[in-house]
């Protein structure tokens, strides 16, 4: 599921219901059939705004939160259509809004994470296991740089990790 308009609905319900991040995970224990419910720390992914928040969770996660919050899954989610498609990218879902097209130009550290909805550190941990390579080895992680800050073309990347996939299922 996806959360709609960047959480601020789930924000919202939150304040009416005058739960914080804590309250609402205990919450959803209770409403939890099983009696697990959700911890509070991605209870504070779903919920949050800033570089940690995530934009989709589980089904599980979103009926729960929704049922803490007594509000209909919808007003607070939306459901992700996957697609398959023949490609060397990485597969990744898609809500009912158009695709971006890949920039034109280069990116930052901060960008290519969030385009690949991947973290910081695993831009870095790709980087440092691959350093030792030749710098024209197709095994090392494509990175650019311009003087010391590191530059990334979005579409080596995924042509990296396309062929990283394809030796990885050899």
């Amino acid at each position: 599921m996806r959360r709609l308009d960047n959480g601020a609905p789930l924000r919202d319900a939150m304040r009416a219901s005058g739960l914080s991040v804590p309250r609402l995970a205990a919450k959803t224990k209770e409403v939890d059939p099983a009696g697990k419910g959700i911890s509070a720390a991605y209870v504070g992914f779903i919920v949050g705004q800033g570089e940690t928040a995530r934009e989709e969770c589980s089904d599980r996660a979103a009926q729960l939160i929704a049922a803490a919050l007594d509000k209909g899954l919808e007003q607070l989610f939306e459901t992700v259509l996957f697609t398959l498609r023949e490609s060397t990218s990485t597969s990744r879902s898609q809500s009912r809004e158009s695709q971006k097209p890949l920039p034109e130009q280069l990116m930052k550290q901060t960008e290519l994470a969030r385009f690949l909805r991947k973290s910081m550190s695993w831009i870095d941990k790709q980087i440092q296991d691959t350093q030792h390579l030749e710098s024209d080895d197709p095994a090392k992680f494509p990175v650019l740089y311009a003087g010391r800050s590191r530059r990334f073309d979005p579409q080596q990347v995924l042509d990296y990790l396309g062929s990283k996939r394809k030796a990885n299922a050899a």
